[in-house]
């Protein structure tokens, strides 16, 4: 019996879920919409029956299937028996992003009733919270337009061969807001800044005078000393546990100097580990 890649698309209703799909579908993905959780299977056995040529299977399911959760976990639940782990990606955005979205759209949410669409909105981050804990990829759309959140789920999504955990280490400045997708947030503010050199400030982390004066100072070697052993007992048990992404956030004050040089550290340990590692220094270029 073959066995078709499987991901779930979910989350917010207005935080992109009909983008994703769309994506996925580009990426060679069999893609179905509206999904009811006690369908999965029976889906899932129709791709794996022999001669299928479906190998990417891709479904939408939302809180427009109502009775929802408890037939999802018990689906997930019997997928995972039968060594299936689909790739849950969860999509969200702030509240006051999904309400402008609602009311360009003049469309009423699924949850609001005659209520606010803010009041639909809380409700289905409620109805949401277990699921949003358990998906592999969350990503927020909050920032990001079309094109932004095509080329991050192609990132995640597009390379067939990829298998096992990726890792995507994000570099950020606190003045900046931190990143909401990060399952893991470092803080490296603790080591002096760049910044207040005046012949380094112009440049940034991944220049070699930075990088030099951010890796000589005394307390960077035991930093990374120790969490590269925390990454080394982390990394491979999130591999065994079937994690498919993870996103760890290191930030500084600006983004430009102290957290571009240890995420391009964190980063090569992680590559080390055998882990594919992309690296989006999302800062560097603020001032």
């Amino acid at each position: 019996m073959t066995r078709p890649s499987l991901a779930i698309i979910t989350g917010l209703s207005g935080a992109g879920r009909t983008t994703a799909a769309k994506v996925l579908e580009d990426l060679g993905y069999f893609v179905i919409d509206n999904m009811p959780p006690a369908l999965i299977e029976r889906v899932v056995d129709l791709a794996t029956a022999p001669g299928s040529a479906v190998d990417r299977v891709a479904l939408v399911v939302d809180v427009r299937g109502r009775a929802f959760f408890g037939d999802l976990r018990q689906t997930l639940s019997g997928l995972s028996e039968r060594g299936l782990r689909p790739r849950v990606l969860f999509l969200e955005a702030a509240d006051e992003t999904l309400v402008k979205r609602y009311e360009a759209a003049r469309r009423a949410h699924p949850l609001s009733g005659r209520d606010r669409i803010v009041d639909g909105i809380a409700r289905e981050r409620r109805l949401l919270a277990d699921l949003r804990g358990q998906a592999d990829l969350v990503v927020d759309t909050t920032d990001l337009n079309v094109h932004q959140l095509r080329d991050k789920l192609v990132d995640s999504f597009g390379a067939e061969s990829r298998e096992g955990l990726v890792c995507n280490v994000v570099t950020f400045g606190f003045k900046n807001g931190s990143p909401r997708d990060a399952d893991i947030l470092l803080d490296v503010r603790f080591l002096p800044n760049p910044h207040w050199v005046e012949e380094l400030r112009p440049f940034d982390g991944l220049d070699d005078r930075v990088r030099d004066y951010v890796l000589g100072q005394p307390e960077t070697g035991p930093f990374l000393e120790r969490l590269g052993g925390l990454f080394d007992v982390m990394v491979p048990a999130f591999v065994k546990e079937g994690k498919h992404y993870l996103t760890i956030g290191i930030g500084c004050t600006g983004g430009k100097h102290r957290s571009v040089a240890m995420g391009e550290e964190l980063a090569a340990h992680i590559r080390r580990l055998g882990v594919d590692v992309q690296v989006d220094h999302r800062d560097r270029l603020k001032e």
